[in-house]
């Protein structure tokens, strides 16, 4: 085999790695390319509930190859995308959407970041002040001056004196 063909290979074989390993069993699959497509898109925000930072889409857990036939089925069956997401989530609880909806007991979730952003921004704001980024300066005084005048117009062996 030339070295041009062992890259190729070695290219080929890489890239081969690299691509993202879905989970999803072709007998999971529907045959309807249209209701696999929004099975697909549904599937990437719901989570694993073992794996727990997984779509179900990716993880390999048993309970989410059920959860990939459970919303399968309901597609089938005519459900819309909201049925499909509302029935998991009154199933499953709201902890099994990777995204989670606005809600009152996630309105903490969703204001946390700009909270703490807002807070960060006080806080440094306040540490700006006090290191004295507004200060007035105070003149010295008369033998402060004249203490300043002899450091600095002296020859340099004055400095190391007491």
């Amino acid at each position: 085999m030339t070295p041009l063909r062992t890259i190729l290979l070695a290219i080929m074989l890489a890239t081969g790695l690299a691509s993202p390993v879905l989970a999803v069993l072709p007998s999971e699959m529907l045959k309807d390319p249209a209701l696999e497509a929004r099975a697909r898109v549904l599937s990437e925000e719901l989570r694993c509930l073992v794996c727990q930072n997984q779509s179900i889409d990716d993880s390999e857990a048993p309970l989410a190859a059920d959860l990939r036939v459970l919303l399968r089925q309901r597609l089938s069956a005519g459900d819309t995308d909201s049925q499909v997401l509302d029935y998991l989530v009154a199933r499953y609880g709201e902890y099994i959407l990777l995204k989670p909806r606005l809600n009152w007991h996630t309105v903490l979730l969703w204001a946390a970041p700009p909270l703490t952003l807002f807070a960060g921004l006080i806080v440094a704001l306040i540490a700006w002040r006090r290191a004295g980024g507004n200060r007035p300066t105070v003149p010295l005084a008369e033998d402060e001056e004249k203490a300043l005048r002899r450091l600095t117009s002296g020859p340099q062996s004055n400095i190391t004196e007491s």
